[in-house]
Formats: structure tokens, sequence, C-alpha cells
């Protein structure tokens, strides 16, 4: 099963996460099947803390991969998917 998670890097109290679609079985900075973007929380401005490529997680949720809780939670805030269901929304032309 394929999973969209974080894979954490940086250094101690400066975690920067790249957000990738896994295999669920893999550990958490194995190897990843691809990389869809970035999350960094230290960042002030909340528009530039979580980049990723739309088009490509819509196709992975739309094969079936779960996206990881916290993952979820920032999709939904970007309104990708529903934050209840994890489904992805319909997108926007």
């Amino acid at each position: 099963m394929v999973r969209l998670r974080f894979k954490r890097f940086g250094r101690t109290h400066q975690p920067f996460y790249r957000l990738c679609a896994m295999d669920k079985r893999n550990p958490r900075n194995g190897e990843a099947i691809e990389e869809l973007g970035h999350y960094d929380p230290t960042l002030a401005d909340e528009a530039q803390q979580f980049v990723f490529k739309e088009d490509r997680v819509r196709y992975w949720l739309g094969t079936g991969a779960q996206p990881s809780d916290t993952v979820r939670d920032l999709l939904a805030k970007a309104g990708v998917v529903d934050k209840k269901t994890g489904k992805a929304t319909p997108a926007s032309a």
C-alpha cells in the first residue's frame, strides 16, 4: 500500500520535511517512490511553509494512496482533500 507521508530532515529543533509517496513498509526516511513537495514549519509565512505538486498529489490519491494524519490535515488546509474522509476534492479548473 502506498502512503503519502513525510521524511524528516534538518537539525535538532530545526525540522524540515519532504512530502513523499512511499510504500507503507519502508522506514520513515527510506526509499520514496516519488517526492511531491516539502514542509518547513519554521517559516513565518504560512503560504510558504507547505509547497507541493498538487497534480501529482491528486494522482496518487486517485490511485488509492492513503495520506498520513499530518499530511491529510495539511492537504485539507490547502483544499486538496476532505478532512474527515481523506478523499480528494474535485480539482478547480
